[in-house]
């Protein structure tokens, strides 16, 4: 009898042993997979808010309030294409068609000019315009060429130096001579090379006759001439030559625009 009790009670401690470790090992499986899925939501969380910080610099850097300021690229702040006007630019009608008198001072020497408003409407206009604002009177030639094959004096630069003024440009380009010959006394605008729409304030008066080749744009508008003075102006400025002498530089007697009246 004493050796069945022993062996009864064996039994229940090994199944209590056995039970035991059963609930330890449930609740060992439990954790394990507690952790795994705290351990996926963890995963998930993070991606949910790495999206959503994602989402928020978008906004943020294009169009929300975080935008840079544009930056001008080459492109942005090149001149406008040719083909239009730029600045204040005055009506061709504003010449009316008419041809024009008037007189036009350099270091006070007069040279009396015409202007055609029917064969370079635009140009005229723009000098008439000019002219009422007091524009010219100050402005200096910067610019004396010499030489056998052309003669001219370059005239009203806004800065003195011959820049193109990119606040003011027109075209198209008139009453060019299709040959390349202007005749002394020719009064015609200055513009940039190749481009018809470049035209400006600028003018130079020829005081010999000159071969100015056409480029890829054409000639120069022509827009009148010189009718009296020219050779006061070749004797005192021009025959003196360039600061530099060489054939195309500043004039060595420096000149300005002391008057200019048109009627």
């Amino acid at each position: 009898m004493a050796a069945s009790k022993n062996t009864e009670r064996e039994a229940r401690e090994a199944r209590e042993r056995l039970r035991r470790y059963n609930a330890r090992q449930a609740v060992h499986d439990n954790q394990l997979k507690r952790r795994k899925r705290d351990n996926w939501y963890a995963v998930g969380v993070l991606v949910i808010v790495a999206s959503a910080a994602a989402v928020l610099q978008i906004f943020y850097f294009n169009g929300g309030p975080g935008t840079p300021t544009p930056v001008p690229s080459a492109s942005e702040t090149a001149p406008p294409a040719t083909g239009q006007n730029v600045g204040d630019v005055p009506d061709p009608g504003f010449a009316q068609g008419k041809t024009y008198t008037g007189t036009l001072g350099l270091n006070d020497i007069e040279l009396g000019i015409t202007l055609d408003g029917a064969l370079a409407p635009q140009a005229v206009s723009s000098i008439l315009a000019d002219s009422l604002t007091g524009y010219y009177v100050g402005k200096t030639c910067h610019r004396l060429v010499v030489g056998s094959s052309a003669g001219l004096l370059q005239c009203g630069s806004l800065d003195g130096t011959g820049a193109t003024d990119p606040s003011y440009s027109f075209g198209p380009i008139e009453n060019a001579p299709a040959d390349g010959i202007y005749s002394a006394g020719t009064i015609a605008m200055a513009r940039a090379a190749g481009d018809a729409y470049s035209n400006g304030r600028q003018f130079f008066i020829v005081f010999q006759d000159s071969t100015l080749p056409n480029d890829a744009a054409g000639g120069y508008t022509v827009v009148g001439s010189v009718t009296s003075g020219l050779d006061s102006l070749m004797a005192q400025i021009a025959n003196a030559g360039t600061a530099d002498g060489s054939t195309d530089g500043t004039p060595l007697v420096a000149t300005t625009i002391t008057s200019l009246t048109i009627q």
